[in-house]
């Protein structure tokens, strides 16, 4: 199994950056994906999910508003739109499969990581 995360970068406040996260070997379309991320000395925190058909997503209440997440199964690939990012959006993205998990799932029940994508958003 391998998760894939791309599109971090250096932006500034009020900018946007979209992460792409593209899936291989695993059943696509039973997994809930989600997005974590990680600031320097921080725990990694929950940031968004989407169920495996896509109907449904859960958002941080951080984020709420700002950042929107789909998915195209027939792609392997799950999109995380950042919109108005905030300094305190820094830190190291990473997306997350849950075999038919619940949006609302913890970090714990997520069973593929993959290796993160930095996002820098400066002041």
């Amino acid at each position: 199994v391998q998760l894939q995360a791309f599109g971090g970068g250096l932006v500034q406040a009020g900018g946007s950056l979209r992460l792409s996260c593209v899936a291989s070997g695993l059943s696509f379309g039973r997994q809930t994906m989600g997005w974590f991320r990680q600031a320097p000395g921080k725990e990694r925190e929950f940031v968004a999910a989407i169920w495996w058909t896509g109907g449904t997503t859960s958002y941080a209440d951080n984020v709420k508003g700002r950042f929107a997440l789909s998915r195209d199964n027939a792609k392997n690939t799950v999109y995380l739109e950042m919109n108005r990012l905030k300094p305190e959006d820094t830190a190291v993205y990473y997306c997350a499969a849950n075999p038919l998990g619940s949006v609302d799932a913890g970090r714990k029940d997520y069973h593929y990581w993959g290796q993160g994508t930095q996002v820098t958003v400066s002041s």
